[in-house]
């Protein structure tokens, strides 16, 4: 099967390799170097760049240039970012371990929320995902019919699945979700390694491709004592009467 790969994504994935090589602060090429570098239009150059600035990978200061930024080692709540890649952000080897993997009819709900036709079926896939040798996360993912075939017969205890999703031309791009605090439940404690009642943090998402078509139902249930999230915000001032 023949794998799409759009030029932005391709410049982007080249860029994330020399920033794990720099150092905070040090420049990168302008939307004009990588233009004539890559052989794409500046549009295609700064739409990888843009991506890798919400990611805080970098930072454009204005008649300076675009530089690396400095490292965090915790994913911020409003970035849309997989696990694999933000365990290699922390410098750790991830994997998963396969739990269970199933194609079947839907819920209502999923559904509705996938936008599905009548008669479509979702694969579930739920992995215990490991940074290092760690169990992290408890996660289960469930895709429409079409972007299952993406990954069918695909390996996922080691590859992304995101990266085979961008593969095969279902970009994810932008999501929706919801974060709690829950007690692990006897399912978590199997897999996970704590005990029954321990905190954990619960991420519900929906991810949609670039074309706004819903591609991921997402529940991970993360240790909380072994993940943090990052979070950036204003502050609003109360209004006066």
């Amino acid at each position: 099967m023949h794998q799409f790969v759009p030029r932005y994504y391709a410049i982007e994935q080249e860029l994330r390799t020399r920033i794990a090589r720099l150092q905070p602060g040090d420049p990168l090429p302008s939307d004009a170097d990588l233009s004539r570098e890559f052989g794409v239009s500046r549009m295609t150059a700064r739409q990888a760049v843009q991506q890798l600035k919400l990611e805080g990978l970098l930072t454009r200061q204005p008649g300076r240039g675009t530089f690396v930024a400095e490292r965090s080692t915790h994913r911020q709540a409003g970035k849309l970012l997989s696990f694999s890649e933000e365990m290699r952000r922390r410098g750790l080897a991830a994997r998963s371990e396969l739990v269970a993997r199933a194609l079947r009819t839907p819920t209502e709900d999923e559904a509705r929320r996938l936008e599905l036709d009548p008669g479509t079926h979702v694969l579930e896939l739920t992995r215990v995902r490991i940074g290092a040798d760690d169990p992290i996360a408890l996660e289960t993912a469930v895709l429409p019919g079409d972007a299952a075939e993406a990954i069918d017969g695909a390996d996922l205890t080691q590859a992304s699945l995101h990266e085979r999703l961008v593969a095969a031309g279902r970009i994810p791009t932008e999501g929706h979700g919801t974060l709690r605090a829950d007690a692990a439940t006897a399912r978590d404690a199997k897999h996970l390694g704590v005990p029954r009642g321990a905190p954990v943090f619960v991420e519900r998402r929906l991810i949609r491709d670039q074309r706004g078509r819903p591609l991921e139902l997402c529940e991970t249930r993360y240790v909380a004592e072994r993940y943090s999230l990052d979070v950036e915000f204003g502050v609003e001032l109360p209004q006066r009467s």
